[in-house]
């Protein structure tokens, strides 16, 4: 992770980003096995290449978005998950990442998932965050896009299989997914599947830009006694 561990900014931030200002991405991706025919990484694999589709299509102003390279984790208990971490290894890990960015200065995070299993847990270490580290913390998943890897919500996922052919430039291994596009197919249909999902991701992160700084600099404030008084009965 390019950022200074004494809570200055490193040397490749000393002529670029503005903190306040800027909105650094932290994405997230498991390893599993979800039967496309793929390998482990293609979680990671469909969550990068949205998110460059996205910048590309919309670049954002100068020095106002910054990625970190990708954290590989999963909190999955299915058997077709590796290498996969219990729940407080991974609201430790999530913790450290984002105290090194909130250290550099910056101040609204965007905890960018791929895996399903990581959902839940990722929504609830961003608010511990929203508090313990009085950050602007945002939260966006892959199958909130569009792309879903779990086959209990989404069925169908032809798609996501399409894409993740193209992007390897590999026919998928027999998997649950009858009649898979080949190569070539695969490669002519991907950027048509893609481009409407890393259009929805490049209106979140523009949004995201124009959202309001938190008051106080993030500090939650002490609740008003007033508020809770207990007034007499008449």
């Amino acid at each position: 992770m390019p950022l200074s561990g004494r809570g200055t900014v490193g040397p490749n931030f000393r002529a670029g980003p503005t903190p306040q200002g800027t909105v650094v991405i932290v994405p997230m991706a498991g390893t599993a096995d979800w039967s496309l025919g793929h390998a482990l990484d293609s979680e990671e694999l469909v969550l990068m290449h949205v998110l460059k589709t996205a910048i590309q299509a919309q670049p954002p102003e100068p020095q106002r978005l910054l990625v970190i390279p990708p954290l590989r984790f999963v909190f999955g208990p299915g058997p077709a998950t590796a290498f996969a971490v219990d729940p407080p290894t991974i609201h430790q890990l999530l913790d450290e990442a984002v105290e090194s960015i909130a250290l550099s200065g910056f101040r609204r995070i965007v905890l960018y998932n791929a895996s399903p299993w990581n959902e839940e847990l990722t929504a609830a270490t961003a608010r511990d965050l929203r508090i313990s580290r009085e950050l602007q913390m945002f939260r966006i998943s892959l199958s909130g896009l569009g792309f879903d890897f779990n086959p209990d919500r989404c069925p169908d996922r032809r798609d996501l299989q399409t894409v993740i052919t193209a992007l390897t430039g590999r026919a998928p291994e027999p998997s649950l997914i009858e009649q898979p596009l080949d190569l070539a197919a695969a490669r002519e249909q991907a950027p048509l599947i893609v481009c409407p999902i890393a259009e929805r991701l490049a209106h979140l992160i523009g949004e995201i830009d124009r959202w309001p700084a938190l008051p106080h600099n993030g500090r939650v404030q002490p609740a008003n006694p007033a508020a809770f008084a207990v007034f007499p009965s008449s």
